[in-house]
């Protein structure tokens, strides 16, 4: 199986940090704005994304993580016992600016499985989707806002996404 490495440690620090300002110049209210990482490797890129933005803006931003096993529509393909992580939504999100984060964009049924789990906790004002990778072959009509890294790649083609926090590394590889 050939790897190929698509994003070093730097170059996903760089990425990051450019969608940060990204995010920053396309949210005038920033105040109303809510960061949700989607378990598990979207939760630690909104965190990064949290940071720079607190950086930037020296204002407090909301915070949340949310797990979508329970609204997968595959759920009964992947697992008779899915791993459920934590969900941590603790403000109303109801009329706030929700940006939701995740590691890879592929199909498109994750976020769609995000969407319907978010409007158990309110209904937003607006949704916004940053992604470190869209590897592209959707199969639902999603598109995300803000991305690291746009990739052409096929189905038969794996990315994965590595993060220090879950993984001891930052990279961004391709089997």
């Amino acid at each position: 199986m050939k790897i190929k490495n698509i994003l070093k440690e730097s170059e996903i620090k760089k990425a990051i940090k450019r969608m940060s300002v990204e995010i920053f110049k396309g949210n005038k209210d920033i105040a109303n704005l809510v960061i949700v990482g989607i378990q598990t490797r979207g939760v630690h890129l909104a965190m990064r994304l949290l940071s720079h933005l607190k950086k930037t803006t020296k204002k407090n931003i909301s915070f949340g993580q949310l797990d979508i096993t329970f609204y997968r529509d595959d759920i009964d393909k992947i697992s008779h016992q899915p791993i459920v992580k934590e969900t941590k939504i603790t403000d109303d999100i109801t009329d706030k600016d929700i940006l939701l984060v995740d590691d890879v964009l592929f199909t498109g049924r994750t976020i769609r499985a995000a969407l319907d789990a978010l409007m158990d906790y309110g209904r937003p004002k607006t949704i916004k989707l940053a992604v470190l990778i869209d590897r592209g072959c959707r199969e639902l009509p999603i598109r995300p806002d803000y991305v690291g890294k746009i990739l052409t790649t096929n189905t038969k083609e794996m990315v994965s996404v590595k993060l220090k926090e879950v993984d001891g590394k930052d990279e961004v590889v391709i089997r």
